[in-house]
């Protein structure tokens, strides 16, 4: 304020202590709250608070569960209900370690059994040269193909190189988790005409371009389709079609043209050695026991950290499965782990047998069901890409070979394939029971059709007095119906005059069937045809 300003009030003030008149009071002080407010307030508040915490923060001196009674003290828990929350979480834990660790067990299980058979080397083919019977443990092998197959070490061995003769049927590389790697053969870059492949390693840093799937580059001169896997086992598995209903052609063409060895060997290959598998009894699936995590520790062991992604490993590591470090779970953690295993199982059994995924059935209503639920080969959903889980167990808990060449709609390429446990009244098949499968005219597969029937147990060929459980459009000669559709039997006695078309049951087991398509065409897609449901015949 300036000194003129300042007289004017001082003016102004004494002019009106000089009339006779108060200066202006200052304004009242704000009421005080009257003394029972705070009281009021008090009233309302959570007991040891100064105000009122909202219920859903707090947690119960007492809550019921299915893990029994849970205590706490002031929200501590006493030590009865931490023993309870730590034994559930390690159970819970164990159990989705058995249910997402499948993909990986599943390649372990598969390359221990070949191992058993002598398959020791990269150069050393497993191959069905007279067909997979039922003498194979083999998660839904098939009768109708001939399989090549071997298991590449690219840590040991460094980049292989995968040739791949003309007329090669459905190939696949997958990795040690069983993703994808590379298509061959006929649904693969080099669609049916051969060529080589050049797989790398993980920590491959050269200068080469090695994506998911493949790409065509030049290497030294030759022509190579590249590409690199995120892990150091893989699995080469390669497929050849029958002629004139026989397997010799399809097994000369693998033995004649089939080559794997490392890149650094290119100028001269060790000499191939196949060992027939046809007839032999091994098993490839699988533990269902505590073995299971001994298996997972393996593969976690002997590959890249970053073989699983983070949340994966972390899982993992939470019931002692870690790399560098053994696994050694004590009395209690082995207890547990037993335990889960076994609710593991059933619970991938419930998925399989009896999925409640929306999206499973093939058709409203009926017993086919999806073996790729959802569409993707890496188990992606529609809402953002988050991994459909159930979905991932239901395929590898009963199935092999993983591609999307056996979910993308591929018209005369590939494969598709389906699945049935149930009859058209939605009970499970019985081996002491008689069933029909019609399978209508025009079947819309470029090369031919199947229907095999597989044991519950191992998800493997069912056991009978027939080495082959199955019937195929190309192999067999099948009676067929005056409208050109062919009618499938199934029961522990055939039909009488319908021999050719039954396949046998055993009485005391339950079976499922897998109906494919090689070569699938349009009406299988656009769903316009579709295959019967397996009806009971009284």
């Amino acid at each position: 304020m300036n000194s003129v300003a300042r007289l004017v009030v001082i003016g102004t003030l004494a002019a009106v202590v000089a009339c006779g008149q108060a200066p202006p009071a200052a304004e009242p002080p704000a009421a005080a709250a009257p003394a029972n407010a705070q009281a009021a307030s008090s009233d309302r508040a959570t007991p040891g608070y100064n105000n009122k915490i909202p219920d859903k923060i707090m947690t119960p001196d007492k809550i019921e569960t299915r893990i029994g009674s849970l205590d706490f003290i002031d929200g501590r828990p006493s030590d009865a209900t931490a023993e309870k929350a730590y034994d559930f979480i390690d159970l819970s834990r164990g159990v989705e370690t058995f249910v997402n660790g499948i993909p990986a067990t599943s390649i372990e299980g598969m390359r221990l059994g070949f191992v058993d058979l002598g398959v020791t080397s990269f150069n050393q083919i497993l191959i069905f040269d007279k067909l997979m019977d039922s003498n194979s443990l083999f998660l839904t092998g098939n009768t109708e193909t001939v399989y090549a197959s071997t298991f590449l070490d690219l840590k040991k061995d460094g980049p292989m190189v995968v040739e791949v003769p003309p007329r090669t049927g459905p190939g696949t590389v997958d990795d040690a988790f069983f993703r994808f790697v590379v298509d061959m053969g006929g649904p693969g870059p080099d669609r049916g005409a051969g060529g080589k492949y050049l797989i790398l390693p993980p920590d491959y840093a050269g200068t080469l371009n090695g994506p998911i799937g493949g790409l065509a580059q030049v290497v030294d001169g030759q022509q190579y389709f590249v590409a690199k896997s995120p892990s150091y086992v893989n699995w080469l598995v390669l497929r050849g079609f029958l002629v004139d209903g026989k397997p010799d052609a399809a097994a000369e063409m693998f033995k004649n043209g089939l080559k794997v060895y490392p890149l650094s060997q290119a100028a001269k290959p060790p000499a191939m050695e196949f060992i027939s598998a046809s007839g032999k009894v091994f098993n490839t699936i699988h533990a269902n026991d505590f073995e299971f995590y001994e298996e997972l520790h393996t593969v976690i062991e002997r590959e890249p950290v970053a073989m699983p992604d983070a949340e994966l490993r972390g899982l993992f590591a939470s019931v002692g499965i870690q790399k560098g470090r053994p696994f050694a779970p004590d009395a209690r953690m082995k207890k547990i782990l037993t335990e889960a295993v076994a609710i593991g199982n059933a619970t991938v059994r419930a998925t399989m047998f009896r999925p409640r995924l929306g999206d499973a059935a093939v058709y409203p209503k009926s017993a086919w069901t999806y073996t790729f639920v959802g569409g993707s080969h890496e188990w992606l959903g529609a809402d953002q890409g988050s991994r459909y889980l159930d979905a991932r167990a239901l395929f590898f808990y009963q199935a092999t070979v993983n591609t999307p060449a056996m979910v993308l709609k591929m018209v005369g390429l590939g494969s598709q394939y389906v699945y049935a446990a149930r009859d058209t009244q939605g009970n499970y098949l019985d081996g002491a029971k008689n069933y029909k499968l019609n399978i209508p005219a025009n079947a819309p597969a470029k090369d031919f059709w199947s229907v095999v029937v597989y044991d519950p147990q191992t998800r493997s060929e069912l056991q009978t007095s027939q080495p082959f459980p199955s019937k195929n459009s190309r192999r067999d000669k099948l009676i067929t119906n005056a409208d050109g559709s062919v009618d499938l039997y199934f029961g522990p006695t055939a039909p009488a005059g319908k021999e050719a078309n039954w396949t046998q049951t055993v009485s005391g087991k339950g079976w499922f069937a897998y109906f494919r398509l090689y070569g699938p065409l349009e009406p299988w897609f656009d769903k316009t045809w579709r295959p019967g449901e397996i009806e009971l015949v009284k």
